[in-house]
């Protein structure tokens, strides 16, 4: 029961469940999708009395830990985005502002039961901070924005 403990003992706060069994991602953001009448969609006989949701994206890895990235130089990488329903969807990256030093390429247009790489390019730059023993940690989330929610990809690094 969610009302005692494992001691049998009454709760003193809520348990909260991992976005897994909500029913989305982790490090997403659900969008309020407005119906698309346009949009791709199949309808075949064996998806007509299926109640779940058969849409969404999944990020191969889910998050980029880059190490220790020498100063001056340009490293990559390669993310997969991966469309686990259906039907074709749309996605576009919110592109990250230039002090963090990350660039995502990619090839836009609909993923249809297919996958697309997403090139993440980070250019390993100290900002202009007081010395921190020669090694400065740098994050970002990259937003992917998808039409039933927001993906963060976190992107970390080590500066040395």
């Amino acid at each position: 029961s969610l009302l005692v403990d494992v001691a049998g003992q009454p709760r003193k706060e809520k348990v909260k469940l991992p976005s897994c069994l909500q029913g989305r991602q982790p490090n997403s953001i659900p969008n309020k999708k407005i119906e698309d009448p346009v949009a791709g969609r199949v309808n075949t006989s064996s998806l007509a009395t299926t109640k779940q949701h058969l849409s969404g994206f999944h990020l191969i890895p889910p998050r980029v830990m880059l190490g220790v990235l020498k100063e001056g130089c340009t490293y990559t990488t390669t993310v997969i985005l991966k469309n686990v329903g259906v039907n074709f969807s749309r996605f576009r990256v919110k592109q990250p502002p230039p002090h963090t030093g990350l660039r995502v390429t990619y090839t836009p247009g609909p993923v249809a039961g297919l996958q697309v790489e997403l090139e993440i390019e980070i250019f390993a730059m100290v900002t202009g901070r007081e010395d921190t023993g020669g090694l400065e940690e740098t994050s970002h989330d990259i937003e992917i924005l998808t039409e039933t929610e927001t993906l963060l990809l976190p992107v970390r690094a080590n500066i040395l």
